[in-house]
């Protein structure tokens, strides 16, 4: 210590002396330093006020953020106390908000040669208001001035302040209440500093250099790779290896009697006060701490017992085991026996990483003992340990401001483009941007000249004497005269018609877990019959000095196997018929069958119902859990398929149609085969074309003269109303509405064809469509008509094709 100590003196003082400048009243103007360190900043704080006090300074004003960092800063210069740091050569008078108006101290304060140790925290020195008064800045009678003024008066006045980076939070009060004194120099020590501050740096001595060096803990990242990253998990395997850091130390000292006993803790970070509770309150079952007088919550709010508490962490005759904690001990806050760390809160931030590794890196006992259990401390971080890997180059990383490439937002979004070309939005890009830079032209040499050339056409008539290279379209005088196709709809008054096509689906047949015989379960179930392991991964975070740098590399360590939760048989039976359960239907047969399945499942895993009693693992819960979810899954995956049938409504007619302007007269011109007629009375439509006159057009000259139908439409073989067939799909020739609201599917066919077999196929199944369609009794009534020719002929009448045919 004394060698470090007399390093800082040289480094500080020659740094110290070089930055102090005469005032116009001869007093040195301050000028800020910042001591950057990861490890050992009590030793510079201690080392700084022996040696400036060996260069006569007789006044230190050491400032801290809070009462905490307070309370560890008076600490370390009480004799009293464990965290007192000896070996300086001046025993300083230490003042403090709660003893300066004591004789004692005004005696201190009158005595030129007593070096005087002023520790207050930021909050005691700030100037009043009208609402809050500063006891600094009363007049005291023993001292006949206010401290306040004494301190700005005093030519010799060195700032110490602790934790400096936390000022730049509150920088107007700091400069009003530190500022105003006028002080020798001012100091600010940090393991975090102001990136602001960074080029105001007189000394650095990164955690990376102290674990490499010897004076810390080796940091362990433990994370689990099974998938079990609950809060609870953590929070368990966390005070497992706090019992083995238990053992480990009580082996220590059983072979060093003379060391004094060190027991370690646990430190837990959450994310809020409410965490913090919810987190106590888990520790203190049963497998966990146990005891709820061995966790200390500590917070914003916490009393001044719990304060006292934390303070006395160290001591052998402390009862506490973990510390669970929110934000109060990020910073300013370490204790030697902090073993184990809980992250319960994600520490993706670089600082957030340091701060809080930072609480447990001091070694217990004061070096290293060769025993890595003592000599480590684990940090168990489930959700972030990749994040912590990756970052381990945290440790060794030397302050320097990186480059701004590119300007965010407070939400990390990018403000500017840096050094990033940034196109111009008003040129095009990709294929249209290399197209403007070589344009095709039609019919010249070159990129694309070609292609646009043989795709170039002419239009003439026919008494143009050009001959433009490329494709001629010539039409005649009568070919323009002709009128072109125009869309029409239906006509005026018309219906739309809902036809009830029938459309097959092939599913799976219903499941049934009797389907699960017991012997597939009882196999499952084998592969459970022992208990599954699980472990803890350790990943050390290693330092050496190679060539003048440190490097960081990761060292794997010897896995730990995880205590895990017990369950009883009756509840992993409970959870493997809920498994069952999320895959099937929870009836009164299938519970019957879930118990079963169970049964089953646990016998091949050496359970006997009704003589085994003992408690399953957690891994294995959870493994035969999901292999009981990937039986069921089997099962369910090979039920049979079978086909099923659905009418889904189709609306006719398709409309708008295209109408020729050449469309024939229904009644005044004669048949012709695939041309439009027009002039019907009840067609739906327009127009109707057919394919045969003995039969279509025949069948529609009937429908449109008969009074008992309402409204007729022709089906076509590329609309979308048909009969499924085991063949194909099935057009039939027409639909019509009679007057008494049933609709008729009719087809013509030619007496040659009439017995044909796929003729007879598609007659069977438009028969059975229609008794569907009738039973299904959604659609309305329909039914099938199959009229051959020698039917239609005969008939002169609607009344009379119905009685020739005998539709179903």
């Amino acid at each position: 210590m004394f060698r470090c100590r007399n390093l800082h003196h040289q480094l500080l003082g020659a740094r110290l002396s070089a930055a102090t400048r005469p005032d116009s009243r001869g007093r040195s103007r301050p000028h800020l330093h910042s001591i950057s360190g990861r490890a050992g900043k009590t030793f510079l704080m201690s080392s700084l006020v022996d040696y400036v006090a060996s260069q006569g300074v007789r006044h230190v004003l050491v400032v801290t953020p809070g009462s905490v960092i307070q309370n560890k800063t008076l600490a370390n210069f009480s004799a009293a106390s464990g965290k007192f740091i000896a070996g300086a050569d001046y025993q300083p008078t230490v003042i403090t908000p709660e003893n300066f108006r004591s004789g004692d101290v005004a005696a201190a304060l009158r005595d030129v040669d007593e070096l005087k140790v002023f520790v207050f925290n930021v909050q005691q020195l700030i100037r009043p208001t009208d609402k809050v008064s500063r006891k600094v800045r009363d007049t005291d009678e023993n001292l006949g001035d206010d401290l306040y003024s004494y301190l700005k008066g005093a030519t010799d006045l060195l700032v110490i302040a602790d934790e400096h980076h936390i000022y730049h939070e509150k920088a107007k009060a700091f400069s009003g209440a530190i500022r105003d004194l006028k002080p020798l120099g001012l100091v600010g020590l940090t393991a975090t500093p102001a990136q602001a501050d960074v080029e105001k740096l007189v000394f650095q001595y990164s955690l990376g250099e102290a674990i490499a060096d010897g004076h810390v803990k080796v940091p362990v990242i433990v994370y689990r790779t099974d998938g079990m990253k609950g809060e609870r998990t953590q929070l368990a395997d966390a005070c497992h290896l706090l019992r083995q850091k238990e053992a480990a130390y009580l082996q220590y000292l059983d072979i060093r009697p003379g060391q004094t006993k060190v027991k370690p803790v646990l430190f837990v970070v959450c994310t809020s006060i409410e965490h913090a509770t919810e987190t106590g309150q888990i520790l203190a079952q049963d497998g966990f701490i146990g005891s709820p007088s061995a966790i200390l919550e500590v917070s914003s709010q916490s009393s001044d017992e719990a304060l006292t508490a934390l303070a006395e962490v160290e001591s052998p005759q402390s009862p506490i085991r973990a510390i669970v904690s929110v934000n109060m001990l990020r910073e300013g806050w370490d204790v030697k026996n902090i073993a184990v760390i809980v992250a319960l809160r994600r520490l993706a931030s670089q600082t957030l990483t340091e701060q809080i590794l930072g609480r447990g890196l001091r070694l217990p006992f004061g070096s290293r003992t060769d025993v890595p259990m003592v000599d480590q401390v684990d940090l168990v971080a489930h959700d972030s340990y990749k994040q912590l890997l990756a970052q381990k180059d945290v440790l060794r990383q030397r302050l320097q401001a990186p480059p701004t490439a590119v300007d965010v937002d407070e939400q990390g979004a990018a403000t500017t483009a840096g050094n990033l070309v940034v196109p111009d939005p008003t040129l095009p890009t990709g294929r249209a941007e290399k197209l403007a830079e070589d344009p095709v032209v039609p019919g010249q040499p070159g990129r694309g000249g070609e292609e646009a050339q043989a795709h170039a056409f002419t239009i003439r008539d026919d008494d143009s004497e050009s001959a433009s290279p490329g494709l001629f379209i010539v039409e005649s005088a009568e070919r323009r005269a002709e009128q072109p196709p125009q869309p029409q709809s239906r006509v005026k008054g018309a219906p739309q018609i809902v036809f009830p096509r029938r459309e097959s689906r092939l599913t799976f047949a219903a499941f049934s877990l009797s389907d699960i015989p017991d012997g597939d379960a009882q196999a499952a179930g084998a592969r459970f019959i022992t208990e599954v392991p699980s472990f803890l991964s350790k990943d050390a975070l290693i330092a050496a000095r190679e060539d003048g740098d440190v490097v960081i590399k990761v060292a794997p360590q010897k896995n730990v196997e995880a205590q895990q939760a017990l369950t009883g048989i009756d509840t992993v039976k409970a959870d493997l018929v809920a498994a069952v359960f999320r895959q099937a239907e929870e009836t009164a047969k299938e519970k019957n069958a879930a118990k079963r399945i169970a049964e089953a499942f646990l016998r091949g895993a050496g359970v006997s119902t009704g003589k085994e009693a003992a408690d399953w693992g957690e891994n294995r819960r959870m493994h035969a859990i999901k292999g009981m979810t990937a039986l069921i899954g089997a099962a369910y995956a090979k039920r049979k398929r079978q086909m099923t049938y659905e009418l889904a409504p189709i609306t006719l007619p398709i409309e708008p149609v295209l109408v020729d302007g050449a469309a024939r007269d229904a009644y005044n011109d004669g048949f012709a085969k695939h041309v439009q007629f027009k002039g019907w009375q009840r067609n739906i439509m327009p127009v109707a074309s057919f394919d045969a006159g003995s039969t279509e057009w025949k069948l529609a000259q009937l429908f449109d003269r008969d009074d008992e139908i309402q409204w007729w439409l022709r089906i076509y073989t590329n609309g979308s109303a048909f009969i499924p067939t085991a063949d194909g799909n099935y057009f039939p020739d027409f639909v019509a509405l009679d007057t008494a609201g049933v609709y008729w599917v009719i087809e013509g066919k030619s007496d040659k064809n009439s017995n044909d077999a796929d003729v007879l196929r598609k007659k069977e199944a438009a028969e059975h469509w229609a008794r569907s369609v009738r039973d299904a009794d959604q659609f309305g009534e329909w039914h099938y008509v199959f009229a051959t020719e020698s039917h239609i002929r005969d008939a002169g009448s609607w009344a009379a094709l119905k009685i020739a045919t005998n539709p179903e």
